[in-house]
């Protein structure tokens, strides 16, 4: 839990980052390959090449190209037609596709994780629903992709990690999980990218660094690491973490409008989404309210 909390922090400042700084001056494609290339060097000295099951380096490989690759190419992008505080909107329904894909990989139905997730969500609108901009459709709909990949993307790597028995530490294989991300993001730069649009200042190239090096380097790393170690309702609630933050950050480092009644009744009823969550067996027989297929 620990994990997932200190990486909802450091993504809450990068997020804000992304849109002050780099949305819309910066080609989203080359912003998101350097990202990756600097994360990936990261853990390049450290990867093994052999020796280990073709499974975990296929697995990983694949969790990279969507959690990465897919989630940030459509997220820059959505960044065209969204403001900061959209695009927080739209995420909100990333933890429902946590909890369904985690249920579908384990051919399962949980009342539990739904529930509070669902709760998480309501939480999350409380906080960021205002008015929508003409783009909103275009916006939502590359949002919702980006959700889709990234739950899919925590959830295997997840559920790949359970299934393995390799007891290397996931710094000896993580270099995978960039190299996955590349294969996606690589072409895309190459087909649709704009050179005229390169990062023209040394803040622009910091924020780059920044994003590549802590946020996507550590912050990827951690995340998945910590997505080991709870449950599928936990983890879907963590997803929705990020708004309340995002909306600090913005309100203590910009000095954004925020309505500071939403702000607290939203975190309020995330808050209690994870208490429902982590109560839901105490009150009910899980295997009352699991179905398994």
């Amino acid at each position: 839990m620990r994990y997932l909390v200190f990486v909802t922090l450091l993504w809450a400042v990068s997020f804000s980052l992304i849109g002050v700084y780099l949305a819309g001056q910066v080609d989203s494609y080359f912003a998101v390959l350097t990202r990756i290339v600097l994360a990936g060097l990261i853990f390049l000295p450290f990867t093994r090449w052999k020796g280990l099951p073709g499974s975990l380096k296929g697995g990983t490989i694949l969790v990279g190209a969507l959690q990465f690759g897919v989630t940030y190419v459509c997220l820059y992008q959505a960044f065209l037609y969204l403001t900061v505080p959209e695009v927080l909107l739209f995420t909100i329904f990333t933890p429902l596709y946590v909890t369904l894909i985690d249920d579908l990989l384990n051919k399962r139905f949980t009342l539990a994780p739904l529930v509070a997730t669902s709760i998480a969500v309501v939480g999350a609108g409380v906080i960021r629903y205002q008015n929508l901009s003409d783009d909103f459709i275009t916006g939502f709909l590359l949002l919702q992709v980006a959700n889709l990949a990234f739950a899919a993307g925590q959830v295997g790597y997840a559920n790949l990690i359970k299934a393995q028995p390799v007891t290397l530490p996931a710094w000896r294989f993580f270099g995978y999980f960039f190299l996955g991300a590349l294969l996606v993001v690589l072409p895309a730069f190459l087909l649709l990218g704009n050179p005229d649009k390169l990062p023209s200042t040394s803040l622009q190239w910091g924020v780059l660094v920044w994003l590549g090096l802590v946020a996507s380097g550590l912050g990827f790393y951690l995340w998945n690491k910590g997505a080991c170690l709870v449950d599928a309702g936990t983890l879907g609630i963590m997803n929705n973490a990020l708004v309340p933050a995002g909306l600090v950050v913005n309100l203590l480092i910009w000095s954004r409008d925020v309505d500071l009644t939403r702000l607290l009744l939203g975190g309020a009823i995330i808050g209690l989404s994870l208490w429902v969550n982590a109560r839901w067996n105490k009150w009910f027989h899980l295997d009352d309210k699991t179905v398994q297929a």
